[in-house]
């Protein structure tokens, strides 16, 4: 009895001094596949209830820092395809092909925060964020949907361009991946609410389902995805911008 005291209470200890900056990087250091490929629907809903469904092919690698898009329906979207490389040292590369208009439309800095495709997901929301940009605070424990999460917030340093002031994050105890988050615009009022389901493939932790509601807007969006194909070793050179005019087989 004794030792299982000992045990426990050297336990509870190690639980206390986690800082959030720790739980942040064990976020961060999740083992993930070296790509993916995925069949996703995006289903928009607006605040009057009417929906939008689109069909989408996606490629990623290297923790998706390089990610191509291709719409494969409705009609009046097929074709239209997204590309995106993300840098350390000097801005992400962003494109989008808009072939009703026969023009690459390339995505800048200031318009991060512009919606992608009518969804409720801007641009910022479509690239990583690099641990060491942010300030964190672990502010609690909480149960979500059964699920024993820490209440992680992060805050964006002082220089960083952001849509928002602050992040508050659930995360599993059990695996460190993220459940829910909620976004504050810059008056700190709700913006957004993130919702991640995850399962097992090939021993990865990888999002099936990712719901997606502006609170300010009463629009949301739902992402499923299906059909995955992981570690395929996808090359380098299909994350070029003549590759968003060939739709994928």
């Amino acid at each position: 009895m004794k030792k299982i005291f000992i045990t426990t209470f050297l336990l509870i200890g190690v639980l206390l001094s986690q800082t959030g900056y720790d739980i942040a990087k064990k976020v961060d250091e999740r083992q993930k596949p070296k790509d993916v490929k995925a069949d996703l629907t995006m289903v928009l809903t607006n605040k009057k209830g009417k929906t939008r469904t689109s069909t989408i092919r996606s490629i990623s690698k290297d923790e998706s820092k390089k990610q191509i898009i291709w719409f494969l329906a409705p009609a009046d979207d097929k074709g239209v395809a997204f590309l995106k490389i993300e840098h350390d040292d000097k801005d992400d590369e962003m494109r989008l092909w808009l072939p009703a208009f026969n023009k690459v439309r390339r995505i800048s800095a200031k318009q991060k925060s512009d919606n992608f495709m009518g969804s409720d997901m801007s641009y910022e929301d479509m690239t990583n964020r690099n641990l060491d940009d942010y300030t964190y605070k672990l502010a609690g424990t909480e149960i979500f949907d059964d699920i024993e999460c820490f209440v992680l917030e992060s805050t964006p340093k002082k220089g960083l361009k952001s849509e928002y002031s602050r992040h508050r994050a659930l995360i599993a105890k059990s695996n460190y991946v993220l459940l829910q988050e909620k976004s504050f615009d810059k008056k700190n009022k709700l913006l957004k609410i993130k919702e991640v389901k995850s399962a097992q493939q090939k021993g990865y932790d990888v999002p099936i389902e990712i719901y997606v509601e502006n609170v300010q807007k009463k629009h949301n969006t739902r992402l499923v995805f299906d059909n995955f194909e992981l570690d395929t070793n996808v090359k380098d050179n299909l994350f070029q911008q003549k590759n968003l005019k060939r739709l994928p087989r």
